[in-house]
């Protein structure tokens, strides 16, 4: 059985730009689209979610504009960046479509949902909030500090971005790093400078930009974080939560904004639960569109 770890990656062109995206799981019904975080490229989703939620879902996963073995250039702005998503679910031949977004994919996901409501079903945010949220346009000097951290400890600076430096965080992390190592080949470029500069200079002026009107968001949505995030504040996912009119969310204990990967276990079953059985509701959707004609 295929898996994250040997899923091929495949391209498509999207207006003139390759797209590199990864795909597993049953296919027909809703797919589970996901939008990676700051930095991250197609390697850098946790194993165990992606392949837990294939065991159900079809899953795609695709590197943005300008990221990892896409082409182009990333551009500065969270509202370009859910165009291009848009743009390759579109190039893909799907008309709806469920959203995975973990950080600033969460960011991407819900300004998605504002310009393309019809093309999305549900919605999962994780380690993420509202535009417009209090501190997080000071995310520069956050990311400075982990990444100083990092160079003095030979350590990726994740470990300080994503997991609480106690006992139990410092194992987790260890734990997240090894599942992330577990795909040995056909891997794709590391994030450039270019592309993490422009990503974060959207996301500081997304935390300095007017609050988007999420009660236009009709669509059911599952909010997660961890209980002392050190990037995106946990409060804000609780107003976040609070703000879409049909949305509940969990945050996990003793843990930062990598908390779904350190809860992956608890997680996944409670994401499978939220998207439901998007397959049979699909194939009897069409069934009964069938028999009416």
């Amino acid at each position: 059985m295929t898996t994250w770890t040997d899923t091929p990656t495949v391209t498509i062109d999207v207006h003139g730009v390759r797209f590199a995206y990864r795909e597993l799981g049953p296919t027909g019904g809703v797919p589970v689209v996901f939008l990676h975080h700051f930095t991250a490229t197609l390697d850098d989703w946790d194993p165990r979610i992606i392949d837990g939620l294939a065991s159900a879902h079809h899953v795609i996963a695709f590197d943005n504009r300008g990221v990892g073995g896409s082409g182009g250039r990333v551009p500065a702005t969270i509202d370009q960046m859910a165009a291009d998503a848009i743009a390759f679910i579109r190039a893909l031949g799907l008309t709806q479509v469920d959203l995975f977004g973990f950080s600033l994919g969460g960011g991407v996901a819900q300004v998605v949902a504002l310009q393309a409501p019809e093309l999305v079903r549900r919605i999962v945010l994780t380690g993420t909030g509202p535009r417009g949220g209090g501190g997080i346009d000071k995310m520069a000097g956050i990311v400075g500090g982990a990444y100083l951290k990092a160079a003095l400890s030979r350590k990726d600076p994740r470990h300080f971005l994503f997991f609480p430096r106690t006992a139990e965080g410092k194992k987790a992390a260890e734990a997240y790093f090894g599942r992330l190592a577990e795909r040995r080949g056909d891997r794709v470029r590391t994030i450039s400078l270019q592309a993490r500069l422009a990503q974060l200079r959207a996301i500081v002026a997304g935390g300095r930009a007017t609050p988007d009107d999420l009660s236009v968001i009709t669509q059911p949505a599952l909010v997660a974080n961890g209980d002392n995030d050190v990037m995106v504040a946990s409060e804000h996912s609780v107003e976040l939560a609070e703000r879409i009119p049909d949305a509940r969310v969990i945050i996990y204990p003793r843990s930062g904004h990598g908390g779904i990967f350190q809860y992956h276990d608890e997680f996944v079953p409670e994401v499978l639960d939220f998207l439901g059985d998007s397959v049979s509701s699909h194939l009897t959707t069409s069934a009964r569109e069938d028999h009416d004609r």
